[in-house]
């Protein structure tokens, strides 16, 4: 099956770092963009940032401009999301997708999607 796992979340101090992975089975990841997505509790899911298959586009939400930075490793099937100076406000599940179009701004048009990992900031 075509799968995505993600990986890499857990708990850091506001300030802190973190890097998600997003791992992909089953297909070949560089023929795909790739977008992450993070949704906290009560809240609905919001986009975070997205890279297109050849890595020239790289978008990310305007909280995250100058925070968090979207990178792919093709040799190793994999994309990242390195996250810095996180803030409480950062705390959700982050979810990576991929589809193999384009970069889209709403959620429901993505292929296919991980499972999450929890990231939590907190003193």
């Amino acid at each position: 099956q075509l799968q995505l796992v993600e990986s890499g979340g857990g708990l850091v101090q506001p300030g802190g770092s973190l890097r998600l992975s997003c791992a992909a089975s089953g297909f070949t990841l560089e023929y795909y963009a790739i977008g992450w997505f993070r949704q906290a509790p009560g809240k609905e899911r919001e986009g975070v940032s997205c890279i297109s298959s050849s890595g020239g586009q790289r978008d990310y939400a305007d909280s995250m401009k100058g925070r968090f930075t979207i990178s792919r490793d093709n040799a190793k099937n994999t994309v990242y999301l390195q996250m810095n100076s996180l803030k409480p406000e950062d705390t959700a599940v982050y979810y990576c997708a991929a589809t193999r179009t384009y970069c889209h701004s709403a959620s429901r048009l993505w292929e296919y999607w991980g499972q999450g990992t929890q990231v939590t900031v907190s003193s």
